[in-house]
């Protein structure tokens, strides 16, 4: 006899045999899951968002097949022909499971969001941004010494500003000549320079003067959640922070896992790559309407990340990490410009910085730890300890600095436990046991007072 097919959701885990023909919707409903819903499945609301998986899941044991969905309905073709569905999604009221399945509810298909917190503490901060304005005014054009605009401008700078090297890439070049005449042979121009022996980069320039803060982002890119802080590049102050659950969660819910799904599914990296990018690109539209900016005044990103998130980032199969001896692509900084990562949300010149990775699961984000705090230069032994999915620990004084890491999101995310979840609404946050009384109490996320409970031991 067939067995019914398996449907498994993500991020949350659960999973179940329903009848073949069954909507996804109803699947959820049927399993616990939280994906949303208001116009009663009619295909209207398009809450009922999700991602289906394709390909070998070899940690859920499933293989899934390009048709487990039935095929695209007339509601679904509708609905994107007027309101449009990004890349991949189905709507859950529409969509039939036909065979076994894995399926993702991003965020915004959740009732009950997850809780993702990623403040960042101020501390002072001597400012010495790479990217820089300079307001210059330069020569108009003469027949006599026939010069272009790229040399007059390089003659400004150098004169003015004793900048001596300047380069300019085709996207500014072709908005140069018009920048120039608009501002009447006056303009504000961006230049980013890596180290103080290289050359200037032109990022960006605005006819006249320009008044308005340059910005850059700094992204945690985590196993589990992305978070973003808009920063600004003049006094380093942090204008809004916002957090996204990674949408790699799909393809596993551990480093291990995305490495599994990369090695055994052809094309699985790139798919992990482009879902991440999109994510990102994302968060700094939302940040950048949050602060009231235009995202053209985002020039610079800097990312922290393990090393398997690294690899991914840049488009870097990460294979190599899941076997020793966990040799990485490249353990030195990587920077780049942000087109070459297709971050199309940022200026079209922005340009990346990712922090070093130490060693094959001790990464950069451990490296941006040991910058901050600076074990090195403490006279007494100090113990870091960032905990994550994956957690780093830096152990070390003046004379030497150790780190190492180890997987403790299975403990603390919910995955692969029968009673496990992640940091949303109904889970418990905080527990208080009265040491005369020994009675309990506890407060859960989504609810402000904290209540009694019972304890029930089970041998």
């Amino acid at each position: 006899m067939t067995q019914d097919p398996l449907v498994i959701f993500t991020p949350s885990g659960k999973r179940g045999r329903v009848a073949q023909g069954t909507t996804v919707l109803s699947a959820a409903r049927r399993l616990g899951v939280d994906l949303d819903s208001v116009c009663g499945g009619r295909g209207i609301c398009s809450k009922c968002q999700v991602s289906p998986g394709r390909g070998q899941f070899s940690k859920h044991g499933v293989t899934v097949a390009e048709d487990a969905l039935s095929e695209i309905n007339a509601v679904e073709e509708r609905y994107d022909r007027i309101r449009g569905l990004k890349p991949g999604r189905r709507l859950g009221c529409q969509a039939q499971i036909l065979s076994d399945v894995v399926l993702d509810v991003p965020p915004e298909s959740q009732v009950h969001r997850q809780v993702v917190r990623k403040n960042a503490d101020a501390r002072p901060i001597v400012m010495d941004p790479a990217t820089r304005k300079f307001f210059v005014t330069v020569s108009e054009p003469d027949m006599h010494e026939p010069k272009g605009d790229l040399e007059r401008l390089a003659e400004a700078l150098r004169g003015q500003w004793r900048i001596d090297e300047v380069i300019a890439a085709p996207p500014v070049l072709a908005k140069l000549q018009q920048a120039l005449r608009k501002g009447e042979w006056e303009v504000t121009v961006a230049l980013h320079r890596a180290d103080e022996s290289g050359p200037h980069h032109i990022i960006d320039l605005w006819p006249g003067f320009r008044a308005e803060p340059l910005w850059g982002l700094a992204i945690d890119l985590g196993s589990t959640t992305v978070a973003a802080h808009l920063t600004s590049l003049e006094d380093g102050h942090v204008e809004a922070s916002a957090g996204v659950m990674n949408p790699q969660i799909r393809f596993g819910e551990d480093l291990m896992s995305r490495v599994s799904y990369s090695m055994m599914n052809e094309g699985g990296a790139a798919e992990m790559t482009s879902a991440v990018r999109v994510a990102i690109d994302e968060l700094a539209r939302e940040l950048a309407s949050e602060a009231g900016i235009e995202p053209r005044d985002i020039v610079e990103t800097v990312f922290v990340c393990n090393p398997v998130m690294h690899h991914l980032l840049l488009g870097i199969d990460p294979v190599e990490l899941g076997q020793a001896p966990f040799a990485l692509a490249t353990s030195d900084a990587v920077a780049l410009p942000a087109r070459d990562l297709d971050l199309s949300a940022l200026n079209p010149g922005a340009q990346v910085y990712v922090l070093p990775c130490i060693a094959g699961h001790v990464g950069a984000d451990a490296a941006a730890v040991a910058l901050s705090e600076r074990p090195d230069q403490s006279d007494d032994l100090v113990l870091i300890v960032d905990v994550g999915t994956n957690a780093e620990l830096l152990l070390g004084d003046r004379a030497r600095v150790l780190a190492c890491s180890s997987p403790t999101g299975p403990a603390f995310e919910g995955a692969q436990i029968s009673s496990g979840q992640r940091a949303a609404p109904g889970a418990i946050e905080a527990i208080r046991i009265d040491p005369e009384t020994k009675a309990p109490r506890f407060r859960v996320i989504g609810v402000s007072t904290t209540r009694g409970c019972a304890v029930v031991l089970i041998s």
